[in-house]
C-alpha cells in the first residue's frame, strides 16, 4: 500500500434516506430537500442517497445521479455524504464514482455485484478494478441476502487498495463484523466498519464498530442518534433500554410489508409526504399499508415522537398480523360509525 492522505473517518449514523415521490412518480425535489435538513437537524453524522432503502434500483441512472447532486447541494457540508454508487457493471460503476466525487460527497458505497452470483475470486476482481480506477474513496457494501457476498478473506485483500476505506455490513452477524475487524485492523487501522442492521445496533458498537448506516435512523433520527451517544458514553443499560425498544418498531417497519414500505409508511408520519412507490401495489397491500401506519403511529406515539391516533391505540400483541387486522376492523367500524351504519 501506498502512504495515503489522512482523511476522517467515516463514523456514526448514516442515514440510508428514502426519496420523497410526487403524485406522478417523480422525485419530489422540495419535500427531499427538507427531508434533508430535518434529518440533520436532528443529529446524523451523514446522508447516504442511493442505499437500499432509497430504492436506487427502481430509478434511472440519471435520477440516481440527480438524487445524489440534490442530496450533497443541500447537505452543503454540513454532514458527509456517502452516496451509493452501484450500477448493473464495472464502467457504469465508475462513471458514478466520477460524478458523485464532482458533486462533493465523501465516499461512494458499492454493492458486490448482484443478479449473477459470482465466488469470492470475482467479486474480488470486481472491487479490484474500482479500487484502481475510482476517484473517490469507496466503502464495501456486503448485503449477501441481495448480492454476491464478500467474504473475510476478499475484504481482507480489498483492504490492501488505499482507496478502499470501509465497509458496509447488512447481514446483522455479529461474529462475522469480528472476523473482518480481526483481519483488517491490524493492517489497517483507519478501515471503518458500520452495521446496517440496526437490530443489533448498540451490541455492534460494543464490539467495536464506527457506526451504522440504519434505515430507522430515516425515521427516528433522534433514536438512533442518541443509542450511539449513550453507547460511546459508556451507558451501556440505558442504551440497551432503548436498543429493546426500538426492536418493536424496526420489526413492524421491516417484516410487515415489502421492504422498505413501512419505512416510507413511517417517514410519512414524521410529517414528510413520502409519496406512492414506484412498485405498483394491489388494493389489499394499500389496505395493508393504511393499518401498518396506524400501526406504526401507536409506536411512535409511545417514544412520544407523534401523536397517537384520534380512535386510540387498540392493545398490541407483539403479531403484526394481529395487530394490523385489529387496526382494519377499528377503522371499518369507525366508517360504519361516521356514515351512521351503526
Amino acid at each position: 500500500m501506498s502512504e495515503r492522505i489522512s482523511a476522517p473517518r467515516i463514523q456514526g449514523i448514516f442515514t440510508p434516506n428514502v426519496v420523497p415521490l410526487d403524485a406522478s412518480g417523480a422525485i419530489n425535489e422540495p419535500e427531499l430537500r427538507r427531508y434533508v435538513d430535518w434529518l440533520i437537524e436532528k443529529g446524523v453524522h451523514g446522508l447516504y442517497p442511493n442505499g437500499s432503502t432509497g430504492e436506487f434500483t427502481r430509478f434511472s441512472p440519471e435520477e440516481r445521479r440527480r438524487i445524489v447532486k440534490i442530496v450533497c447541494q443541500q447537505a452543503a457540508g454540513r454532514v458527509p455524504v456517502l452516496a451509493g454508487a452501484a450500477e448493473a457493471n464495472v464502467r457504469e460503476t465508475l462513471a458514478a464514482c466520477q460524478c458523485y466525487a464532482e458533486y462533493g460527497a465523501r465516499a461512494v458505497a458499492i454493492v458486490s455485484p448482484f443478479y449473477f452470483k459470482l465466488g469470492p475470486e470475482s467479486v474480488y476482481a470486481y472491487f479490484r478494478e474500482i479500487a484502481l480506477h475510482s476517484p473517490i474513496d469507496v466503502t464495501l457494501y456486503n448485503i449477501p441476502m441481495f448480492a454476491s457476498p464478500i467474504d473475510v478473506p476478499t475484504i481482507r485483500r480489498l483492504a490492501e487498495f488505499d482507496r478502499i476505506i470501509g465497509i458496509k455490513d447488512s447481514s446483522g452477524d455479529m461474529a462475522f463484523m469480528m472476523r473482518m475487524m480481526q483481519a483488517v485492523r491490524p493492517i489497517r487501522p483507519d478501515f471503518a466498519f458500520l452495521t446496517g442492521w440496526e437490530a443489533v445496533l448498540v451490541p455492534m458498537l460494543l464490539i467495536g464498530a464506527d457506526g451504522g448506516t440504519n434505515a430507522t435512523s430515516g425515521v427516528v433520527p433522534e433514536l438512533t442518534r442518541k443509542l450511539y451517544d449513550l453507547t460511546r458514553a459508556g451507558q451501556i443499560d440505558e442504551a440497551m433500554r432503548l436498543q429493546f425498544r426500538m426492536l418493536e418498531l424496526f420489526d413492524a417497519m421491516l417484516y410487515s410489508a415489502d421492504f422498505p414500505e413501512g419505512f416510507r409508511a413511517a417517514v410519512e408520519l414524521r410529517g414528510f409526504q413520502a409519496g406512492p412507490s414506484r412498485q405498483p401495489q394491489t388494493d389489499r397491500q394499500r389496505i395493508d399499508r393504511a393499518a401498518l401506519q396506524k400501526v406504526l403511529q401507536c409506536i411512535l406515539a409511545d417514544f412520544g415522537y407523534v401523536e397517537a391516533p384520534a380512535a386510540g391505540c387498540p392493545p398490541r400483541t407483539g403479531d403484526m398480523s394481529q395487530d394490523r387486522v385489529c387496526h382494519i376492523a377499528a377503522t371499518v367500524v369507525d366508517e360504519l360509525q361516521r356514515r351512521g351504519v351503526i
